[in-house]
């Protein structure tokens, strides 16, 4: 097992006064080239977004974008028709493909939105793009995994474009649990949501993150009752 931590502490920071972000990865005006992506992971930008505030229409292309709301009610429109309004629990999908324009705004004037914006490259480029979203219940995750994001159906996830999958757990104090590669070879970018938790020697605390890779399985133990989300990609691409 090769292990990359990725401190909360560490992150790249910005303060637009509407948008408060924290980059895990190099992203707008931050840039560190050891933190560039991991894998086919590009972006993960944990956001913090005030009453009223919002991103204004803006164009991507041949990406795989995931927006998972943690508080708040996040609104978005594209070109092709695709809109809607998350909240925690939700989670949405945008193949950006041969090219899409969309707009996200805070769905409230007062209360602000948290969430994680997550950027893969695609498996296959120029695809016609589509928009996805679903709610899972946070019951399904209790000291077990349930897949959010995942080409293969037997995960009964929202379908990325990438051999990769999206899983999250609330896993109670002293309680353990077994990660299993979907796909052979891939890495895993675990953040840890809320909690601590122990990977082998690796203690990683709230909002910090831990790179695993060159192994298919691995186990976590919660020091206290901690919430996960783990993002397994192609270390190839």
């Amino acid at each position: 097992m090769h292990t990359i931590i990725y401190k909360a502490s560490e992150r790249g920071t910005a303060d637009y006064g509407w948008l408060k972000p924290n980059y895990y990865f190099s992203f707008s005006n931050y840039h560190n080239p050891s933190k560039v992506h991991f894998g086919a992971l590009r972006v993960l930008n944990d956001d913090f977004i005030m009453g009223g505030g919002a991103f204004p229409t803006h164009p991507h292309d041949n990406m795989e974008i995931v927006t998972i709301p943690l508080t708040g009610a996040l609104q978005h429109k594209d070109n092709t028709g695709g809109e809607g309004i998350i909240k925690a629990g939700d989670v949405q999908i945008m193949s950006a493909g041969s090219g899409i324009q969309h707009a996200e705004l805070n769905a409230s004037e007062t209360e602000p939105v948290t969430l994680f914006q997550i950027w893969l490259f695609p498996k296959e480029k120029n695809i016609k793009p589509r928009y996805d979203q679903r709610n899972f219940d946070f019951l399904n995750r209790q000291n077990k995994w349930q897949f959010v994001v995942s080409p293969r159906k037997e995960d009964d996830a929202l379908w990325i474009n990438q051999h990769a999958r999206f899983a999250m757990t609330n896993l109670s104090a002293g309680k353990s649990i077994e990660y299993n590669n979907g796909f052979e070879g891939n890495g895993v970018f675990l953040v840890v949501i809320n909690g601590s938790v122990e990977i082998e020697e690796n203690v990683i605390n709230k909002r910090d993150a831990i790179g695993i890779k060159d192994v298919n399985k691995f186990i976590i133990k919660a020091s206290v009752d901690s919430e996960l989300l783990a993002i397994e990609v192609p270390m190839i691409i």
